[in-house]
């Protein structure tokens, strides 16, 4: 049946994938966003749907009055890249403190289930590898990346009090390196700062030696994580982990996207950001037996996807530096993994 759904920061990377995959099922969407990081060109193509409502709204404030009783909230609203998250970390503490407030207090009136965008770095510099849900992380409470790592933690204890106390029907999912099309140019993350640097003839950026490791998700195997994990039962409680098993090197990644952009770019590198993680990789257990849910696209698939997708944004691209990419590896095996 038809259902009435919440998007909050639905006008961003993430959001905007869940949306189009919301109204392509036949439900009414309402995306809520203050684009801060989100941008409304990211979900323009659905405003041809009846079904689909854009409201520019902050979620430290009470979500308006005016809007429909939702049967769903799904709460992405939270900058998620370090550049973004630490350009404001008093704020970005606090979204993760009074916006999942707010998200929970509208799902208690409306009678809503709803599930919390939580994160892979809520395990900090893990200690354990891979990564089980059970593990309660190694995580710096008051270093540059804490006000993120620590926000989301507390808004996961949040959520699962207030479903003890008030009898709403919570998920929590945890999501690992996801990587698509309408990814931030700016993000700082990986996947977008390497094939950016690619497609504009400069040098990859590598911070340390390249040696960390990485578990790549395509957003629509991501996407179809979340839609399961919100319709699952109450055997499904507690946090999931949602990401791609398949660990891979950032310096290994460099190489990959150098192939398959045909650029000639050098690798070059940078000293290592604080508490940055060295190893990451979800175990996906959990996702697997409860939801039945694995990650199909390859990362070679994903990549040559993405690579198109940036490489259509011409004013990202310097004019002097743009070159058509030759996506030469895009039928290529996948890379050597390590389990």
């Amino acid at each position: 049946m038809p259902k009435s759904i919440c998007v909050t920061g639905g006008a961003g990377f993430l959001g905007s994938h869940l949306c189009a995959r919301l109204i392509g099922e036949g439900h009414r969407v309402t995306c809520i966003d203050n684009f801060h990081t989100g941008r409304p060109a990211n979900v323009a193509a659905l405003a041809r749907s009846n079904r689909f409502e854009l409201v520019e709204h902050d979620v430290m404030d009470a979500l308006p009055e005016h809007l429909p009783a939702f049967d769903e909230i799904y709460n992405l609203a939270c900058p998620a890249s370090p550049v973004h998250y630490q350009s404001d970390p008093v704020r970005t503490a606090l979204i993760c403190a009074e916006g999942a407030a707010n998200v929970l207090y509208r799902a208690q009136r409306d009678g809503a289930r709803v599930m919390q965008a939580s994160t892979s770095e809520i395990y900090g510099d893990p200690e354990i590898h891979p990564q089980r849900e059970d593990y309660c992380g190694n995580v710096n409470t008051v270093g540059p990346r804490s006000c993120y790592d620590e926000g989301k933690r507390f808004a996961e204890t949040l959520f699962t009090d207030f479903a003890r106390q008030s009898g709403v029907v919570v998920k929590i999912v945890r999501i690992f390196n996801t990587y698509g099309p309408r990814m931030q140019p700016d993000d700082g993350r990986v996947v977008s700062n390497f094939i950016l640097q690619a497609l504009r003839g400069e040098d990859i950026t590598i911070y340390g030696e390249g040696q960390q490791t990485r578990s790549f998700c395509y957003v629509d195997d991501l996407i179809e994580g979340f839609v399961r994990l919100m319709a699952s039962g109450p055997e499904v409680d507690g946090p999931v982990n949602i990401g791609n098993p398949t660990e891979i090197t950032v310096g290994e990644l460099a190489q990959i996207i150098i192939e398959m952009t045909g650029a000639s770019s050098k690798i070059v590198h940078r000293p290592l950001p604080v508490d940055d993680p060295r190893r990451r990789r979800p175990d996906i257990t959990r996702a697997s037996t409860l939801l039945g849910w694995a990650p199909r696209v390859p990362l070679a698939e994903g990549l040559d996807k993405t690579i198109r997708y940036f490489a259509s944004l011409n004013q990202t691209l310097a004019p002097a530096q743009r070159h058509e990419p030759v996506f030469a590896a895009a039928a290529r095996s996948e890379p050597i993994v390590r389990f």
